[in-house]
């Protein structure tokens, strides 16, 4: 019981942390009718609707399977190290880093134990992590703090694209490098033969005497005798998008994706993680109150002053970006600044972006032996590309 409990609170430290805060504010100012204007609810629909459709799709094994079919097609390590890591960079600007991460990182190391690379899992699942945090900033999708910036801000998704494609680029462009001169000289390997679905078998299910695990059932139901289930999918997940967008009305994406999940898929509602969007209602409220504190207010406005960006940079470094966007957004309306600080600020230590503790766990999970390797080499990589990105941003005018 005690280690349940532990497990608890280490998987939702921050939503933790974030309900005593707004418990504590409370009692410094207590509730009252302004209370109501605290949470942005636009955001919380928006990023529960997205959840939901996400979380319905990764049950259906939609993401693996796409993995699996493009690693069937390769045979050399740069090739399966290069493949790994876009499949990362890609899918997290629409699925987000997190589920990029927890889809991605144990198929990553079936794939390379398959391929005899395991002494390359702790570089590999870094680059993965970096190609996650860096492909997810693109879009107002990609990151959960992007969707509230784009709101607040009210910049079109257009615009917000326009702003982070620099950065997504370059860190594109260094991971493509370091991938290429790293495995120059690999030679080829063994990979299953068959096509993609055989991969996914492997991968999942290695043992052929024990049964497939309940994704590959999943999988099957979902895509095989179902295939009805991806096209609907596809389809509210495009109707989220146009809600994000403005081009469709947000009652449509709120009436639509629960109704449909409601009917095909209950267990969506069991299996996705709450603790996200309760943990931003849990910031909305403390940032709301502590505003309500003028000596409170006017030492948060002078701390962020004229540097928002190396501001939130730092911050993200200690409390994550997540609460960072959602404390400084409060005090500052610097945004440009703001959501390039808070979304390469989810490189640098290990809780800058909570979603790296995804690839952290599964690889010491596997290599319990690995921990001090494993944060030395995430520190020495994320430390270059967040280096390299903030001169960037500084040659930029930011």
């Amino acid at each position: 019981m005690r280690r349940r409990l532990r497990l608890l609170c280490a998987d939702n430290t921050i939503l933790i942390v974030s309900a005593i805060l707004a418990l504590v504010s409370c009692f410094i100012i207590p509730p009252d009718a302004r209370y109501a204007g605290y949470v942005h609810v636009s955001t919380i629909a928006q990023l529960v609707c997205l959840m939901i459709v996400v979380c319905g799709m990764q049950r259906i094994g939609v993401f693996r399977s796409i993995g699996a079919r493009l690693l069937s097609r390769v045979r050399t390590q740069r090739g399966i190290v290069m493949c790994l890591v876009a499949l990362t960079f890609v899918s997290a600007m629409f699925i987000t880093n997190d589920v990029a991460l927890v889809t991605f990182i144990p198929f990553a190391i079936s794939v390379l134990i398959m391929a005899g690379m395991q002494a390359d899992t702790i570089f590999v699942c870094t680059l993965m992590t970096v190609a996650a945090n860096m492909g997810s900033m693109l879009t107002p999708i990609g990151n959960a703090h992007n969707l509230y910036l784009k709101a607040v801000s009210g910049m079109s998704t257009l615009d917000f694209l326009r702003l982070m494609a620099p950065y997504s680029a370059i860190a594109a462009v260094l991971l493509t490098i370091v991938v290429v001169v790293v495995f120059s000289r690999r030679g080829g390997v063994a990979m299953p033969d068959g096509d993609g679905a055989s991969l996914e078998r492997r991968v999942l299910a290695p043992q052929s005497d024990k049964p497939a695990p309940d994704e590959i059932r999943l999988m099957g139901y979902g895509l095989g005798s179902r295939p009805w289930r991806l096209g609907l999918y596809a389809a509210l997940f495009v109707i989220c998008l146009l809600a994000v967008g403005g081009i469709v009305p947000l009652w449509v994406m709120i009436l639509c994706v629960p109704v449909a999940f409601a009917f095909c898929d209950r267990r969506v509602f069991l299996t996705m993680d709450w603790g996200l969007p309760l943990t931003f209602v849990m910031f909305f409220v403390f940032i709301g109150n502590m505003r309500r504190i003028p000596a409170f207010l006017a030492m948060a406005e002078a701390l962020v002053g004229n540097h928002p960006l190396e501001v939130a940079v730092g911050f993200s470094q200690i409390i994550s970006n997540v609460p960072t966007t959602l404390l400084l957004t409060g005090f500052s309306d610097a945004w440009k600044p703001l959501i390039i600080g808070t979304n390469l600020g989810g490189m640098g230590t290990l809780i800058a972006s909570m979603a790296s503790l995804v690839s952290y766990k599964n690889v010491t999970m596997h290599y319990p032996h690995g921990k001090t390797r494993y944060l030395l080499v995430y520190s020495a990589v994320n430390v270059v590309f967040l280096a390299v990105l903030v001169a960037a941003s500084w040659a930029m005018g930011y």
